[in-house]
């Protein structure tokens, strides 16, 4: 018969013999404390901090970037050990969806399947505007100027060569990067292991050398006043300007949910996990402040509302040489990232189709090429449309209040699952629990509150559209709820 009950969910036993069935606990305890310490940086130095960081410290907490990357990483900490449990708990590809099934049910599995469209797809088009902000900021070094109309949104102010000002009216570089990376996902175009790893060297020597080289070139006055006074709106600058900054840069400690999908590999899953999320959020929290304080030290905080606030630090600087390095580096890693995205993305649809909560379109796979092509043409498409036309700031602030409620969940299915399956095997058990979790929740809720009132409104547009989605269809074609149909 079919399960008709709003609490219908797939049982831990089942999603960890289907994993047993299909080798998922097979893997080798591999990992060490110091590999997924590595794995943790490489996942998360990465669009964040070379796209939102000025926008953040212009529009919102000034200098005080710096106290919002730091309650960004707490933040983090205390999510990330819940993940882990999860992750080990249930072996499975990681996905926030498949944990939310699990425990909470298919509603809010359903929910959270949606929201997730906010960090993938949404997270794609802000990094391919940040892309589009430093090709623009590239091609300008060697002598090739694209007009700066034609790659910002329409409404956004964009300065001229001759100090005037213009409005945007479309962001090209943006689409067309997406198109590039859509059509390479379509024919089947996978990243090695090789390759990811030239690619977060990369990333983390571009880092390192912006730090290192800026630090001589900074200006201590740009540092005063720390933390400029409120303009008397809250988020404008101020002790909550400082909240709402951590909420937008939150984008830059994203990736560090990866890190968790390792605990199947970790030889002392106990031991190795902890240190591994710790560790890596610790060091990239830390990175983030050095970058944050030589930014701000380069160039008046004002100025930094740009897609590519790095490029404009190395600009300021004055070394041609290095900015074209740094340029390149910075591209290099954004590319993965919307290449990374965008495959998420198509593979959270397809096992939401796979469980029928969405039409059989987004699980067809092409028969040569054995890649879901149509739902990954119609996300890259949606995609370079967002992109083209929407500021970075508004698509900042739609992908943390995403992610944040993501995450809330994850806390949520932990203190659920220490309950309703109380002995289920854990090869990794978050301390102090309920303790940590709750305050897991407190500090995401916390950084929800700092985002401003138009973004929640956004959030809860956008469930509701799902939710109607999801009465009128999804629960009606369940595999959960109608087995009978198989």
């Amino acid at each position: 018969m079919a399960d008709t009950s709003y609490t219908a969910r797939k049982s831990v036993a089942d999603i960890v013999g289907s994993a047993d069935a299909e080798g998922g606990r097979a893997l080798s305890k591999t990992l060490g404390a110091p590999s997924i310490t590595a794995m943790g940086i490489g996942a998360i130095i990465g669009a964040g901090i070379f796209v939102l960081t000025g926008t953040a410290a212009a529009q919102y907490a000034g200098p005080g970037i710096i106290l919002s990357f730091v309650l960004g990483g707490i933040a983090c900490a205390f999510v990330g050990l819940c993940y882990s449990e999860l992750a080990a708990m249930l072996p499975v590809c990681g996905s926030t969806y498949t944990y939310t099934y699990a425990t909470l049910g298919e509603v809010f599995a359903w929910i959270i399947g949606w929201d997730l469209i906010l960090e993938y797809a949404m997270g794609a088009a802000t990094v391919a505007v940040g892309w589009s902000g430093y090709i623009v900021s590239l091609l300008h070094n060697v002598g090739i100027n694209i007009p700066p109309t034609l790659a910002a949104a329409p409404g956004t102010t964009v300065q001229l060569a001759d100090g005037t000002t213009a409005t945007g009216s479309v962001n090209l570089p943006a689409v067309l990067i997406i198109a590039i990376l859509t059509t390479m996902l379509v024919l089947g175009t996978q990243e090695s292991a090789r390759i990811n790893n030239v690619m977060v060297a990369v990333k983390l020597t571009v880092v390192a050398a912006f730090i290192a080289i800026g630090a001589f070139f900074v200006h201590p006055a740009n540092w005063h006043p720390f933390v400029p006074p409120n303009t008397g709106a809250f988020g404008s600058f101020g002790a909550s300007g400082v909240l709402r900054g951590s909420a937008v840069v939150f984008f830059a400690f994203i990736g560090f949910d990866a890190v968790s999908t390792a605990a199947q590999e970790a030889k002392r899953p106990q031991r190795d996990m902890p240190i591994g999320i710790l560790g890596s959020l610790v060091i990239c929290t830390l990175l983030y402040i050095l970058v944050a304080a030589v930014l701000t030290g380069l160039v008046p905080y004002a100025q930094l509302n740009v897609p590519d606030p790095i490029a404009k630090g190395v600009d300021a600087i004055g070394f041609t040489w290095f900015s074209v390095l740094v340029k390149i580096g910075a591209l290099t890693g954004l590319t993965t990232v919307i290449l990374v995205l965008l495959y998420g993305q198509s593979r959270i649809f397809f096992t939401m189709s796979e469980d029928r909560l969405l039409p059989h379109l987004f699980s067809t796979v092409h028969p040569r090429l054995h890649t879901p092509h149509r739902s990954q043409i119609m996300i890259g498409t949606i995609v370079a449309i967002v992109a083209a036309l929407t500021p970075i700031g508004v698509l900042g602030e739609m992908v943390s209040i995403g992610t944040l409620f993501a995450f809330v969940l994850v806390c949520g299915a932990v203190m659920y699952l220490r309950r309703s399956d109380s002995n289920a095997t854990r090869p990794f058990r978050a301390p102090g629990v309920p303790v940590v979790p709750i305050l897991g929740i407190a500090f995401c809720v916390l950084l929800m509150v700092g985002l401003p009132l138009v973004t929640w409104v956004r959030l809860i547009v956008w469930l509701l559209i799902g939710m109607l989605i999801y009465m009128f269809y999804g629960r009606h074609h369940s595999r959960l709820r109608h087995p009978e149909r198989e």
